[in-house]
């Protein structure tokens, strides 16, 4: 497949295809997305690209594949001597530090016919301890005219250390995301204060607070919800060995579906930051996420496109500090101030 021809993906493909034609390409990728086949697919056509005997191309640069060449055909077929794959194979469904060697050797190899060498990691999120860090060094230092691609759908569970020398492109199906009247309001609200000057101190507390504020509304709602449908509020004469029980189930309960909707919340915040970054690569409005949102191209003056990625960056690192046993304030403050607004 070309990728004219993936519909679904077009925002991603997009911004892959602009960062070819301004010659921005990166050594490593990191491609997410909501099925793996498809994101080998794209991969593939990545790599036809990369190597096609007669691209398509925008101002003299190729930009897709021709689907026709010798090149392409062998690439399809998994034939092509400069194209390399690694999947889960063991027992355990993990990528082996073996398998990670070979495809290393492989990758600090010239190119034998073509422009090239290409190494997919499929499943990357499933590279066990000692694969990953045996990979990091490669990541570090990728020979020339290589490229690295990595296909994940749980890129929560891949090392920080390889996250971050990856440049991440999302696949998944891309639509305006729809806000219910309270996201809408409290985002705005957010943006708003963002998009003023964020150089004091005082400013950046301010957003900390509008943040813990909104979560708190959440969290009492989510509260009030749940005792409203717990039996402790039908059975009053029940035994105390069975209300605690209740109480227990209600306690957890509560507790999930906080940390389910703040964990949308925090989603919500990195579209929010995904479109500054967009602003920053002067995209067209039709790329991103929230167009309905003011704000966010206003701190995207203030920022360099590296400023505006690693910003994703910090919310995915907040994000998975606070699936472990951190405190959720020092966390989200930690977070906030290192935002670069």
């Amino acid at each position: 497949m070309a990728f004219k021809n993936f519909p679904r993906q077009t925002q991603g493909v997009q911004l892959l295809q602009r960062s070819l034609a301004r010659g921005r390409l990166g050594h490593a990728y990191l491609f997410t997305g909501d099925h793996l086949d498809e994101l080998e697919l794209l991969a593939r056509t990545l790599a036809k690209t990369l190597n096609c005997s007669s691209p398509v191309k925008t101002k003299g640069i190729p930009t897709d594949s021709c689907e026709e060449c010798a090149n392409c055909r062998k690439i399809s077929d998994d034939l092509h001597a400069d194209v390399h794959w690694a999947r889960p194979e063991s027992k355990s469904r993990v990528i082996t530090i073996d398998q990670m060697r070979d495809l290393m050797q492989q990758i600090q190899l010239k190119p034998n016919e073509a422009g090239y060498k290409i190494a997919v990691i499929v499943g990357a999120d499933r590279l066990n301890v000692q694969a990953a860090n045996a990979f990091l060094k490669t990541l570090e230092e990728p020979p020339q005219k290589s490229v690295l691609i990595l296909l994940s759908t749980e890129p929560s569970r891949i090392l920080e250390t390889i996250l971050s020398r990856c440049l991440r492109l999302n696949f998944s199906a891309d639509t305006v995301r729809s806000l219910s009247a309270a996201q809408s309001v409290w985002l705005q609200q957010f943006s708003a204060a963002a998009a003023s000057e964020q150089k004091s101190l005082f400013g950046r507390y301010r957003l900390l607070d509008s943040l813990l504020q909104h979560l708190n509304t959440i969290r009492e709602q989510t509260s009030e919800t749940l005792s409203a449908h717990s039996p402790l509020e039908k059975y009053d004469d029940a035994e105390k060995s069975l209300r605690d029980k209740w109480e227990d189930e209600l306690t957890a309960a509560i507790e999930a579906e906080y940390r389910r909707q703040r964990a949308e919340v925090l989603l919500l915040l990195q579209w929010w930051l995904r479109d500054v970054w967009l602003h920053t690569l002067t995209t067209g409005e039709e790329l991103l996420h929230l167009p309905q949102i003011a704000g966010a191209e206003d701190v995207a003056r203030r920022l360099s496109t590296r400023q505006a990625r690693e910003n994703l960056t910090i919310v995915e690192q907040t994000q998975r500090l606070l699936h472990g046993n951190v405190q959720e304030a020092l966390a989200l403050e930690v977070g906030l101030l290192k935002l670069q607004l």
